[in-house]
């Protein structure tokens, strides 16, 4: 007898300097926003979130040394066994920041293999609002991961700014999330399995000789 489970967990890494940030800011919406749509449909999700800079000098010393310390490795260990990752970064000279990129470096390359993915970036000044699409998107691609189509960015200005009583930014989060955990709700749920009984394997007159015997000579 097998019971399929509905709960998924999501990785959140932000990768925002100052406290609070922006960055982290984006981040919890895009993260509560998630919720609120797995939520609908019929779905539990718990969240890491992962603040990069208070791993940034366990980082430089994985990179210096090939070697974790452990509360770099939870954060590595959250992202390895997330079912999707939603990943925030500020645009820095047109790109992603270096603090962030360190971070991807140390992930073992494989670990985001199939992945959903949710992009989000703010920087002071919307001209920097083609860096998921020329930058950070790439960079997920090239790891095999599976980001969605929406990336969520954000400027100063998008703070609170509203349209015709529309709140860009918003429409954006919730455009985002709703394609995020429609992701997530296709993967394949885990299945709990009874444990294994070695006597209902086997069946009755059955042994491992039996099973075996063709290894053991008999």
């Amino acid at each position: 007898m097998t019971t399929a489970s509905s709960a998924r967990r999501v990785a959140v890494i932000s990768a925002g300097l100052s406290n609070p940030s922006s960055t982290r800011m984006l981040a919890d919406r895009l993260t509560a926003a998630t919720g609120a749509r797995l939520a609908e449909l019929g779905i539990e999700v718990s969240a890491d979130v992962i603040e990069l800079r208070d791993l940034a000098h366990d980082i430089t010393n994985n990179l210096l040394t090939g070697f974790a310390p452990p509360a770099l490795e939870s954060a590595l260990n959250s992202v390895y066994s997330a079912d999707g990752i939603i990943a925030v970064t500020p645009i820095f000279s047109t790109s992603y920041s270096g603090l962030f990129k360190s971070f991807i470096d140390v992930l073992d390359p494989d670990a985001l293999t199939g992945k959903p993915v949710l992009i989000g970036a703010n920087a002071g000044t919307a001209r920097h609002s083609l860096a998921i699409d020329y930058a950070i998107r790439p960079l997920f691609a090239y790891l095999h991961a599976a980001p969605v189509s929406t990336g969520v960015f954000a400027a100063s200005s998008d703070w609170g700014a509203t349209a015709d009583g529309v709140a860009p930014l918003g429409a954006r989060v919730e455009r985002g999330a709703r394609e995020f955990a429609e992701a997530i709700a296709r993967l394949p749920r885990a299945v709990e399995s009874d444990p294994f009984d070695p006597d209902s394997y086997l069946g009755e007159g059955r042994s491992f000789g039996h099973l075996l015997g063709g290894l053991s000579g008999e």
